[in-house]
């Protein structure tokens, strides 16, 4: 009698390869094999070296810039779909475009929207991706969408700091929902900066709600871009009385003077995924790794099992951090 569960392949992008090694480890098995073939002028062909026919295909690619690694994705999907995969999974550890999820000012593109059709065009049958920018994002898909949060892993790490002086921050009002859950099941109070922007990375004025005198802040984010907003974020907060201040980011983003201004900030730590690889070493970045995450949620897509439950597990070797 035929099993009725397809063969699985886990295939790496070009931009997540060291990631894609470190979830088929935990996994149990061994990226398939897959090339990308360049030509002069800078275009290049995914090119499977394996049969996919009948197999539950997992192509993991993070879509930072450049687009490149957003239209070798979609190339991808669309060989294995011409190959004959029984079904494909398009892993997203980071979403890129995520922050332009609806028009917030005339004449603009719904980035995010686009590429979610693009993904469905070439012919994904889900989506598997960890920490949208906005939750709603879902809903720009007609097929399945797998989001992991990564509350799932920041949580334990706030454990291991052993401090009852903590404090969980939302860096502005749109987070408060995502530190909401943090600090209900670490049972820790938890406070909102009120940022006003006048242009895109810079804050003109930030009022703090709630009370950060003698506290250790955890600042909890889903993405630090050049880091000017965190660093300065986390100045007022020691101005308006705090101990200390860290940050917990899940997508390290990291572009221009971002290094740098983490180097002179006031910030303890920052604490990082491995959603996208560092350019650089800094004594202040910690990462810790999504790899078991993603490995155990590829298990249940492909075994048919429950996604949420991996919000209810507390995984051990998930509080390791990996100096960077």
């Amino acid at each position: 009698m035929t099993s009725l569960i397809h063969p699985v392949k886990i295939f790496a992008g070009s931009a997540s390869a060291g990631l894609t090694q470190d979830i088929c480890e935990f996994y149990g098995t061994t990226p398939g094999d897959m090339t990308v073939s360049r030509f002069s002028d800078g275009e290049f062909q995914p090119v499977f070296n394996e049969s996919v026919r009948g197999c539950d295909v997992f192509l993991i690619q993070s879509t930072y810039p450049n687009c490149d690694n957003l239209m070798e994705l979609l190339m991808s999907i669309d060989a294995a779909k011409r190959a004959s995969a029984n079904y494909i999974t398009a892993v997203i550890p980071y979403y890129g475009f995520a922050r332009q999820d609806r028009k917030d000012k005339p004449r603009v593109s719904i980035a995010s929207k686009l590429v979610a059709d693009l993904l469905q065009t070439a012919g994904a049958n889900r989506v598997m991706t960890m920490e949208l920018h906005a939750p709603q994002i879902q809903g720009f898909f007609n097929v399945p969408v797998d989001h992991l949060e990564s509350s799932i892993i920041f949580a334990p790490y706030i454990k291991t700091l052993a401090d009852e002086n903590i404090v969980i921050a939302a860096p502005d009002v749109g987070a408060s929902n995502r530190i909401r859950e943090v600090a209900k099941i670490l049972n820790l109070n938890m406070v909102i900066c009120d940022k006003e922007r006048r242009k895109a990375n810079e804050i003109a004025n930030m009022t703090v709600i709630g009370d950060v005198e003698g506290k250790d802040v955890v600042l909890i984010d889903d993405i630090i871009d050049t880091g000017g907003t965190l660093c300065k974020s986390s100045s007022m907060l020691m101005d308006k009385g705090a101990r200390s201040v860290r940050a917990l980011c899940c997508h390290p983003v990291l572009s221009g003077k971002a290094y740098e201004n983490i180097e002179n900030s006031v910030l303890t730590e920052l604490v990082v995924t491995d959603t996208i690889p560092l350019k650089h070493h800094s004594d202040k970045i910690k990462v810790v790794s999504v790899a078991p995450l993603f490995a155990r949620a590829i298990r249940n897509v492909h075994e048919h099992g429950s996604i949420s439950s991996l919000f209810k597990q507390v995984f051990a070797h998930q509080t390791k951090i990996e100096l960077k």
